[in-house]
């Protein structure tokens, strides 16, 4: 029986891991080895990041929303605080996007959260 070789198999495995590597810099997308090891090291960065990005983009919501209560004589930690004992469930994208774009509804948002605290 003559012996099987792996050529075309080991091909196609290679130029799988090259086609990942399109558009890296240098060796990074022509050699095997290289490649493989940046594409792997990327795959990585990019699990790790998909995660990070959610903890970065609720850090600036709160730093938004924190600038914008301050505006009205409130920390943050007072403003939530309010908002939950007044009974108002909105995330903090929204509240974030509501500083920004509606600063007549935050501030009857901040009213709200006001007269919740002094009532309790």
């Amino acid at each position: 029986m003559a012996r099987v070789r792996g050529g075309p198999k080991t091909r196609k495995r290679r130029k799988k891991w090259l086609k990942l590597a399109k558009g890296f810099w240098g060796a990074r997308s022509k050699l095997y080895r290289t490649a493989r090891i940046s594409v792997m090291k990327s795959l990585s960065y990019a699990y790790r990041d998909r995660r990070a990005k959610k903890r970065e983009m609720r850090k600036l919501f709160i730093s938004r929303i924190n600038a914008a209560s301050r505006q009205y004589d409130m920390s943050y930690s007072q403003f939530m605080n309010g908002l939950k004992k007044a009974g108002i469930k909105i995330d903090r994208k929204i509240l974030s996007e509501l500083s920004t774009k509606d600063s007549v509804l935050f501030k009857t948002l901040v009213d709200a959260s006001k007269d919740a605290i002094q009532s309790s």
